[in-house]
């Protein structure tokens, strides 16, 4: 960059006769090609899967790990699959909550699985990679995904404005409910009240010892409380959907999943009940995760392509699929939860989730354990599937070990 500045001050300054117009316009050519012709940050050319099967894998000693330590992490995963049930609709027809009838469809899930990127190349993976399972609130991720493409393309103007202002409908028509804003619903900050699909939103993860009192719970006003809530999520789904004004799976194939080469075997469902029509048209508003069943059910090479998409900050091949100032944005962390930026992207914000990773990492999160890790200053994403919570960061310490250079 230097170099390009001197040439243009020599130019001014020997009184060349160079048109200013076309001197600039050189600069700039050479700008962009100074820039395409450095490598990444981390010292090579980024490498990007080709569609469906068509990914190169690298041994672990070919992209600086140790195979040994890494065949050591990967043991762990396996040695601390989750231990509940494989048929899931038992697992979630265990919850103490009231309204925890099933709405959506559920699968018996297959074995622990997963997938080790580095520097985008498969260096490790194990168990059925291809299988397709359910994902939960991973899911979200994806919701938040569909929103930012709105965004992007300025169906959203700005994500302060009410969500009243898009979607008029009862969900919105409350004193309390009419101030909340599309930022509030991402972060989870919203406290809507009301009930969606059958599921009052006090019936979602209760807190203290007497369920049947939340009801009566004192409401914040928008923005003043986090609270993970799926039926305020749903809520969130259905408003993007009349945003859209087509279904999301169509808008999330379309700009993301087909162009990051996904196969065609991924699913996002919705509730038996969660039928709307709009311009005419009868469309299932999706679930933001498998709560009551639904969502998003995808197997472990899919989701290790949208880990790689979030590691390069929306782009995808040189074209930028969801912009850098959303990703910037969805990896904000929350006022009122660190660890929290937009659904579902959790945040090691102080290294409080995962205190062996570096504080910039970052993870899409679903039950099960269903998660896909990024860490930028490794180049590194991993997809683990089934693990059991609490081995959760010891298995990426073990994985991090593995990095040698």
């Amino acid at each position: 960059m230097d170099g390009i500045l001197g040439v243009a001050t020599a130019a001014i300054h020997n009184g060349w006769c160079i048109d200013m117009k076309r001197l600039m316009l050189a600069s700039l050519s050479l700008v962009f090609l100074f820039v395409a012709c450095q490598p990444s940050s981390v010292g090579y050319s980024a490498y990007y899967p080709g569609a469906g099967d068509d990914w190169e894998r690298r041994a672990p000693e070919q992209v600086g790990m140790d195979p040994a330590a890494l065949q050591e992490a990967i043991e762990f995963a396996i040695a601390n699959e989750n231990p509940a049930s494989h048929d899931l609709a038992i697992t979630l027809s265990q919850s103490r909550e009231p309204f925890n009838e099933l709405i959506g469809p559920t699968k018996v899930r297959g074995g622990a699985a997963g997938l080790v990127l580095r520097r985008g190349y498969i260096v490790a993976e194990w168990g059925d990679i291809k299988r397709v399972d359910m994902t939960f609130s991973v899911t979200k991720s994806f919701l938040s995904t569909v929103t930012g493409l709105a965004w992007d393309r300025g169906l959203i103007h700005d994500l302060a404005d009410p969500v009243k202002d898009y979607f008029p409908s009862e969900h919105f028509e409350s004193e309390h409910n009419s101030e909340i804003t599309w930022g509030q619903m991402l972060r989870q900050t919203t406290e809507w009240e009301g009930t969606l699909w059958g599921k009052p939103d006090w019936a979602d993860r209760p807190e203290g010892d007497e369920p049947a009192a939340w009801p009566d719970r004192e409401l914040k006003n928008p923005g003043e409380r986090w609270k993970y809530n799926d039926v305020r999520v749903n809520l969130l789904a259905l408003a993007v959907l009349n945003v859209w004004r087509e279904p999301l799976p169509g808008v999330l194939k379309a700009h993301i999943m087909d162009p990051i080469g996904a196969s065609n075997t991924w699913r996002w469902h919705g509730y038996e009940n969660s039928w709307v029509t709009i311009d005419g048209l009868r469309m299932q508003s999706v679930s933001g995760g498998g709560h009551w069943g639904g969502g998003m059910f995808i197997n472990t090479t899919d989701l290790a392509r949208f880990g790689l998409l979030s590691l390069r900050r929306g782009n995808w091949k040189g074209r930028q699929l969801l912009s850098e100032e959303w990703i910037e944005m969805a990896t904000t962390p929350t006022d009122l939860n660190k660890s929290y930026g937009f659904m579902n992207w959790f945040l090691n914000t102080e290294r409080t989730l995962l205190p062996s990773s570096p504080e910039n990492a970052f993870f899409h999160a679903g039950g099960g354990d269903n998660l896909v890790y990024v860490s930028p200053d490794h180049d590194l994403v991993v997809v683990v599937r089934w693990l059991e919570r609490r081995g959760r960061d010891e298995f990426f310490r073990r994985v991090l070990e593995a990095v040698r250079s």
